[in-house]
């Protein structure tokens, strides 16, 4: 019998790697192994295990089923525990999760749930973090921006010398100014929004962002299932500022090529050369 082996599409701009796999109903995971981040989990392939910070944008299955195996692994391999970064309506559920599963397997894996509510910011290492912000989709959903935290000398205090700076500091002065720069925004499940009135999805380098049903017979499946339709996508994409737009949980139900064709029929010329499906096979080697 012959089998074909799971592969993660993979996309890489400059100093950042997505890799991922998303078909609606059926598994979601995206990685940027360069910021040490995964997007939800799916069923985890192993290239999410060496990954230590788990965000889980809902809790349906098809994104978060792999945590418990992601956990169980890192353990068996000799890792350090995991992190994950969830809603926190959904720490306590998870806790017990693993607690039960823990009697089913004669050990509970070393682990940490982290609650988040929408809005707060989570420091990955330093000068890295996750800003949180609600969505639109399950109880409590919500999506997570990385952006890159820069300290540059304030201008005036330019021109001193290394002993005049240290002295300003030890004075207890602010002699620097700080500067964020949104590098990855995960949108993950939603409605429809606008998302340009935040600046961590607007202004992010690349947007990673879900719409799910492109066929004119699939609206009343966006509107009940809470997803982006393709009708609703060129509203969503005005006023973004990112250099790549990678499109996520699309459908079985509508083939490839047809969704490539919504697409260009909705997108402004500019916005569709920047514009790429997570699970197209130029994304696979």
């Amino acid at each position: 019998m012959k089998t074909r082996p799971f592969q993660l599409s993979t996309i890489s701009m400059e100093n950042l790697t997505i890799a991922g796999y998303s078909v609606a109903g059926e598994e979601s995971v995206v990685l940027v192994p360069e910021l040490d981040v995964a997007f939800d989990i799916g069923r985890c392939p192993s290239e999410a295990l060496p990954i230590n910070n788990v965000f889980l944008s809902h809790g349906h299955t098809d994104h978060t089923v792999g945590l418990l195996y992601y956990f169980a692994q890192r353990d068996f391999q000799g890792m350090a525990p995991g992190r994950a970064i969830v809603p926190s309506h959904m720490v306590d559920p998870l806790k017990r999760i693993m607690t039960t599963w823990g009697r089913v397997d004669g050990k509970v894996p070393p682990h940490e749930i982290v609650g988040i509510d929408p809005g707060e910011d989570f420091e990955i290492r330093r000068d890295l973090i996750a800003r949180s912000f609600p969505t639109k989709h399950s109880q409590g959903s919500m999506g997570f921006s990385i952006i890159d935290i820069r300290r540059k000398l304030k201008e005036k205090y330019l021109g001193l010398e290394g002993p005049e700076i240290v002295e300003l500091k030890n004075k207890g002065v602010e002699i620097t100014e700080i500067t964020e720069v949104p590098l990855v925004c995960y949108i993950g499940d939603t409605v429809a929004g606008d998302f340009s009135t935040l600046d961590c999805a607007r202004d992010a380098r690349v947007l990673i962002i879900e719409c799910t049903f492109f066929e004119d017979e699939h609206r009343p499946r966006a509107r009940e299932g809470r997803h982006i339709h393709i009708d609703q996508f060129g509203d969503v994409m005005k006023n973004m500022n990112n250099e790549l737009v990678v499109i996520t949980h699309l459908t079985r139900r509508t083939p490839l090529a047809l969704a490539r064709q919504k697409l260009a029929e909705v997108l402004s010329p500019e916005t569709l050369e920047k514009t790429t499906f997570l699970m197209s096979r130029e994304h696979v080697d």
